[in-house]
């Protein structure tokens, strides 16, 4: 199973998303990225954010953690959301680093309009209305969208 950390970054009431586009499907996703080895998942995570959007972050809690499990292309994601601090800088997508086509702020209100990857924004509106029972949420549910 890997492990994927990603980051929730707030602006006003919008969070900070990469928007990809497979097939005809545009899908969110939570910056974040694998750690390479020896990496703690915050060293991981802020190395992330520097590479592919050349700002420097504060990984702070986490805020959920679940699984995606695609029995498609026999691949299993433990996913860990962490709330994310901006140090400096400002997000700009660095091509190099990732194949996104362009950074999307995403209202908290309207997260469930937009498929997220991992697939959590109902989890993350709960967590800002206090009302998150849980963190651990278990098999997250992920469609498969081939690209």
């Amino acid at each position: 199973m890997n492990v994927r950390p990603s980051a929730i970054i707030m602006q006003g009431n919008s969070i900070l998303t990469l928007c990809y586009c497979y097939g005809e499907t545009e899908v969110y996703a939570l910056p974040g990225g694998n750690p390479d080895p020896g990496e703690s998942l915050s060293q991981a995570l802020s190395r992330e954010l520097e590479e592919e959007l050349g700002i420097k972050a504060e990984v702070g809690k986490m805020i959920c953690c679940g699984e995606v499990i695609w029995p498609q292309i026999n691949k299993e994601t433990l996913h860990m959301v962490f709330e994310t601090n901006v140090l400096s800088g400002e997000p700009v997508l660095n091509p190099a680093h990732t194949t996104a086509l362009r950074i999307a702020w995403l209202p908290i209100d309207n997260l469930s309009e937009n498929l997220l990857y991992p697939n959590v924004g109902e989890e993350i509106t709960c967590f800002y209305k206090d009302q998150l029972a849980c963190p651990h949420i278990g098999v997250i549910r992920q469609p498969y969208i081939a690209s």
